[in-house]
């Protein structure tokens, strides 16, 4: 007979940005600390940031806590002006906040025990005591892994010098030097690491010579309620959609030599590029060089305009020749539409065959065969399609489903734990909630996201 592990409530210390309503990576630990508290679990979370009003469906939740670690960094100020500027204030003010939330993880602890400590989003480990990463398993969950930034950062450096002041450049490739060097030792304390896909996991086994037998591949959740009924006509011209930062290894400059490619080959398309650049890189000036017959570059558009966009469109390209995830793939699988990525995408594993074309790095004939393709499949069965596609991404992306799987890994790591090498946390501690504490946190006595706090300065 086999037996039958019995499921357990877990006390996790939650590591992360802060969470919001629906915006990339910050949306994703809005739906993880929602569904992982829905199965059960007790979070006390800690934020490196100060207090701000937080998504609805995290407010009031019995099994959520949070503490915040002030901070005074703004927007708009004389150290956050200008795009390199903010880049570096912010990393260093989050970097000393993770750092002054240690003592109260570390007392949280000491007053109500964790199972385990879950680092989302950064693998380095700034936040995390050393006294509690010993005594209890140390999960990380990155959502990407700067070798992998800077590998791509020495490779486009001729685009790079096309687009940014070369002070930029290297203020740039030094943090990720840094940084790099800090995740290569961060990454060797972890008990597991979440990867969220297969290609991501295996740059991290080999730039950060991880253990792979300590890995699980769990993708991103999306909240598929966000995207309505799809569409089961095509447009007249057929839309493809380029939706992301215009920045480093997102591959617009192969989204741009598409442009012509199509034209020559006289496909009709009208490919819509929606985006912004990043604080670190940006590309924008590299669209100059699209073809005006078929591309229109339209700026980047509200977090809530997103669903529409993937709605009207037919086709979305992601491009990118590293993408540890890549959500706008997920989303717009969500939205029953078909796909086309390059195999550095992490979100396009294990979509069907109908609803994705994988396509080579850096190869745009490629890219334009792949166009092609898929347009035929839309001319000759579209509601066919898009129905495999939103099935794709219930079938994978569901965040019922993500949550499950992350669960169950989280219950059967505390279980292996404590019964090898001893990972159980002191006996005879009555658990409980903890009240505020005079060393400039914020703790959050109750689930109630609208309490005021006092901040020191970062």
């Amino acid at each position: 007979m086999v037996a039958v592990r019995q499921r357990r409530s877990l006390h996790i210390a939650w590591l992360g940005p802060v969470p919001v309503e629906d915006a990339g990576v910050l949306g994703v630990a809005t739906d993880l600390l929602d569904g992982l508290g829905r199965l059960g679990h007790r979070i006390d979370c800690f934020f490196p940031g100060s207090q701000r009003e937080l998504p609805v469906g995290l407010c009031n939740r019995e099994e959520l806590t949070f503490t915040w670690a002030g901070t005074r960094w703004q927007w708009d100020q004389w150290y956050s002006r200008h795009a390199l500027s903010k880049f570096v204030t912010r990393l260093g003010s989050q970097a000393k906040a993770f750092i002054r939330l240690r003592s109260a993880v570390e007392r949280r602890h000491a007053e109500d025990p964790f199972d385990l400590i879950y680092q989302f989003s950064n693998i380095e480990t700034l936040g995390v005591p050393r006294t509690v990463g010993k005594s209890v398993p140390l999960v990380i969950h990155p959502e990407t892994h700067v070798a992998g930034e800077l590998r791509w950062f020495i490779a486009e450096r001729k685009l790079g010098r096309r687009c940014q002041r070369w002070y930029q450049l290297v203020v740039v490739g030094v943090v990720f030097v840094l940084r790099a060097a800090v995740q290569r030792v961060s990454i060797q304390r972890a008990t597991l690491v979440i990867c969220i896909s297969s290609v991501f996991r295996d740059h991290l086994v080999k730039d950060y010579r991880f253990r792979r037998n300590a890995t699980e591949v769990i993708p991103n959740p999306v909240r598929l309620a966000r995207f309505g009924d799809y569409r089961a006509s095509i447009g007249s011209p057929p839309t493809i959609l380029v939706l992301g930062r215009i920045a480093l290894r997102k591959g617009i400059d192969q989204v741009i030599e598409l442009s012509h490619v199509l034209r020559a080959r006289g496909v009709d398309v009208q490919i819509r590029i929606v985006g912004s650049g990043s604080l670190w890189s940006d590309y924008r000036p590299l669209l100059r060089d699209i073809d005006p017959t078929n591309t229109t570059y339209v700026g980047s558009v509200p977090v809530d305009m997103i669903p529409s966009e993937l709605c009207d469109a037919d086709i979305l390209i992601q491009a990118s020749k590293y993408e540890p995830f890549g959500l706008t793939v997920a989303e717009a699988l969500a939205a029953g539409m078909p796909v086309i990525a390059t195999p550095e995408v992490g979100a396009i594993e294990g979509a069907s065959r109908l609803s994705a074309i994988i396509a080579p790095v850096s190869d745009p004939e490629a890219l334009a065969d792949a166009v092609e393709t898929m347009l035929e499949r839309l001319r000759a069965d579209a509601p066919g399609v898009r129905q495999a596609a939103r099935a794709d991404a219930e079938r994978l992306f569901s965040p019922d489903v993500v949550c499950q799987r992350i669960s169950d890994a989280l219950e059967g790591l505390v279980a292996s734990s404590q019964a090898g090498v001893c990972h159980n946390p002191q006996s005879g501690v009555t658990a409980g909630r903890m009240g505020s504490h005079h060393d400039g946190l914020n703790y959050a006595v109750s689930s109630d996201c609208h309490q005021g706090s006092k901040h020191p300065p970062a």
